[in-house]
């Protein structure tokens, strides 16, 4: 289970942990009680990672400003995920930028240490200097200071950054955690650190020994049984391919293999990964439900690859909703439209062709579901790209 930013930050300020004032922002209109002084960064509070690259961070300098970029914000979906909230938080002029994590080394079953002196967007192209120390034994601030003197610090940033971390670890231990990263730690010029953004993963199985990450989880509000959050981003109009995965990185990583293989993404749907803490399989199977009548909206769409990894859902129940979806066109296209009354769709003249692979359990169950919806299960991905490409460049478009 993720935190969000905002979320995280709270524990790193009840932990001592150096952060910036900050306030929630649940609708536009807040800004104009807005405590913090000018200017200010907002932030979208989203689990997906890239926020800055595609406009979920933006620096304002008075009020109007503010209310317009938050506007833009909310309305921006991050892999197809929009906000529900954003953090508005004061500016700071960092000289340096740094990367720190506590993490979880489930191979070695032991919390390791990692810290790099390049940090922010650009960390991953510096992967390789990143220093690592595994805590063998009980902590002590002995490894910390080991981590600062491998990163290459000198003098007095060897204390305050050793500081930061014996701080990250002793949130890691006390909540269970499987991840504390800061990222970036920013150090201003005068040496001074402060934690720009963190993340926090929690382990769902510890969640019941602490009633202070159950707290800040409720506080999110709203009700995570509505598929309403997870709308189709729509990528390039010259596409005919749209694509429906579970996870931002299998995602993009599926978006990459279409273009790879000559096709292009003409838009894609992440219903959301399995770690999320609103997660269950009733919103999965809602969230697939919603998407695909959305997805089949698309003009341009022809082919909608469907590329599904699932420990959470079964398989069949997985095809379940699949093949209640072409029953639905089908009955729709016959004239049948009273079958959802809480949601109106534009029926297209004709549905996009769906190419389906299925990770996970069940999956024998599943492949006799859609063979009688006349659909087969492709388990190869690298097949399940080349045949949707195929029907897309084809133009085949099912009845």
């Amino acid at each position: 289970m993720d935190l969000l930013e905002y979320q995280a930050k709270e524990l790193f300020r009840d932990m001592g942990i150096p952060v910036l004032p900050s306030q929630r922002i649940d609708y536009p209109k807040d800004l104009k009680g807005l405590n913090i002084p000018y200017p200010v960064v907002l932030k979208s509070q989203v689990y997906i990672g890239g926020r800055g690259r595609v406009g979920g961070v933006r620096f304002v300098e008075n009020t109007i400003d503010a209310i317009a970029a938050a506007q833009t914000i909310f309305n921006l979906p991050i892999m197809g995920e929009y906000p529900k909230m954003l953090l508005a938080e004061a500016k700071y002029d960092a000289d340096r930028e740094f990367y720190l994590a506590v993490a979880l080394n489930r191979s070695v079953c032991r919390p390791v240490l990692l810290g790099s002196c390049q940090g922010g967007i650009d960390v991953q192209s510096a992967i390789d200097q990143m220093q690592h120390v595994v805590v063998e034994q009980e902590f002590s601030p002995y490894y910390a200071r080991r981590l600062a003197i491998k990163m290459g610090l000198q003098g007095t940033l060897i204390e305050s950054v050793s500081a930061v971390v014996e701080k990250m670890y002793q949130l890691f231990i006390q909540h269970d955690l499987d991840l504390v990263e800061i990222n970036p730690l920013g150090v201003s010029a005068t040496g001074e650190v402060m934690a720009l953004d963190g993340k926090v993963s929690a382990n769902d199985d510890a969640l019941a020994r602490h009633p202070q990450l159950i707290s800040l989880i409720s506080k999110l509000g709203g009700d995570p049984a509505q598929p309403n959050d997870v709308v189709p981003v729509v990528m390039d109009l010259d596409g005919h391919i749209g694509i429906v995965c579970n996870g931002a990185g299998l995602t993009m990583a599926t978006m990459d293999l279409v273009g790879h293989a000559g096709g292009k993404t003409a838009s894609f749907l992440n219903i959301g990964g399995e770690n999320r803490w609103d997660s269950s399989p009733e919103l999965l199977k809602l969230r697939l439900e919603h998407g695909l009548d959305l997805m089949s909206q698309h003009k341009s769409v022809r082919v909608i690859l469907i590329n599904l990894i699932s420990n959470l859902v079964p398989c069949d129940e997985v095809a379940a909703v699949i093949v209640s979806y072409l029953e639905r066109k089908t009955a729709r296209a016959a004239g049948l439209t009273n079958l959802r009354s809480d949601v109106v769709f534009v029926q297209p003249k004709r549905r996009p062709s769906l190419v389906v692979r299925l990770v996970g359990s069940q999956s024998d169950r599943a492949r006799t579901q859609l063979e009688t919806a006349q659909l087969s299960l492709v388990e190869n991905l690298d097949e399940a790209v080349t045949e949707a490409v195929s029907l897309a460049k084809s133009g085949r478009l099912e009845s």
